[in-house]
């Protein structure tokens, strides 16, 4: 089992930079893959960003944030990161952190708000 908590939501305006955070505890050397997904009102979640937790590190953004966001690790293997800059309106919903494990099981975390709004 792992356990996923985020961090770093808020209100921000357009143009803003906001840095959210996810801990993951548990059995999290069965980690293969990490990323945020998030959810805006009356819409469905999307992916935004993943993370490879094994060597390498590869990386996956959506369209809609290439450039902007940038998804990183911590140095132990229980931390992974969203760089959120040059914010947008239609950045607003939450945001919810994801672990994938080598049996392929799904964690999510409870999700952390970003409002973006002048």
């Amino acid at each position: 089992q792992v356990q996923l908590v985020e961090s770093g939501g808020g209100l921000v305006q357009p143009g803003g930079s906001l840095r959210l955070s996810c801990a993951a505890s548990g059995s999290i050397f069965n980690i293969n893959v990490m990323g945020w997904h998030r959810q805006a009102p009356g819409k469905q979640r999307e992916l935004v960003a993943s993370i490879i937790m094994i060597s390498g590190g590869r990386t996956n953004y959506a369209d809609s944030v290439k450039g902007r966001f940038t998804i990183s690790r911590g140095n132990a293997k229980n931390t992974v990161y969203l760089q959120l800059n040059n914010l947008k309106p239609e950045d607003t919903a939450v945001y919810y952190c994801n672990a994938l494990d080598t049996a392929v099981r799904s964690y999510w975390g409870q999700g952390t708000q970003v409002t973006v709004s002048s």
